[in-house]
């Protein structure tokens, strides 16, 4: 794992310990901007394992309501293991303690056990749209998010996340151009 990478994901592990060491209302609004913070990490590395805390993260911001008091404290450790794990340069008892999170995410009630294939789905879309509108086209989204292009198409259609693209050469430079491409006058 890349040093820069590490780092980054060290900072996200610290910050999600930090919002979630005392339960409170305001967790949530916190989770949810740590997410949009770490969304922008997938975007400038292009990294897996940033993508998959990316969404564990997301994840607990869409169960956060519904985890009980001894799966929070589990996710609590698991959180600290990660963390110290990381720091020994110990990538097994990291990815172990990842997965463990992914699964007291999963645990976290009948119902959210039900949908979680569809949460953790929304979760990739949510964020792949997200990096749409940071210069990524929809191929570059879609593969570090793990979707197919259609699946975050369909979504970033129906939003303006394409729109706000950063838009490099005007829409009237463009047409200027291809017609002295193709000898228009």
């Amino acid at each position: 794992m890349d040093a820069e990478i590490r780092k980054e994901i060290l900072y996200d592990l610290e910050k999600s310990i930090g919002i979630l060491r005392v339960r409170e209302k305001s967790d949530l609004e916190q989770l949810r901007q740590l997410s949009d913070h770490a969304i922008e990490h997938v975007a400038a590395y292009k990294d897996l394992d940033i993508v998959s805390l990316t969404v564990l993260i997301y994840s607990i911001y869409k169960t956060f309501s519904c985890i009980g008091d001894k799966d929070y404290a589990d996710l609590l450790t698991e959180l600290e293991k990660a963390k110290t794990s990381l720091q020994k340069n110990q990538f097994g008892g990291y990815n172990r303690s990842i997965k463990q999170l992914y699964e007291i995410v999963r645990r976290c009630s009948t119902k959210t056990r039900e949908h979680l294939q569809d949460v953790m789905h929304a979760a990739r879309i949510k964020k792949g749209t997200a990096l749409l509108s940071k210069g990524l086209s929809i191929g570059q989204a879609a593969g570090l998010m793990g979707l197919s292009n259609w699946d975050l198409q369909q979504y970033a259609g129906r939003t303006t996340a394409i729109e706000n693209g950063p838009v490099k050469v005007s829409a009237k430079k463009r047409q200027i151009m291809a017609f002295k491409m193709f000898g228009v006058r």
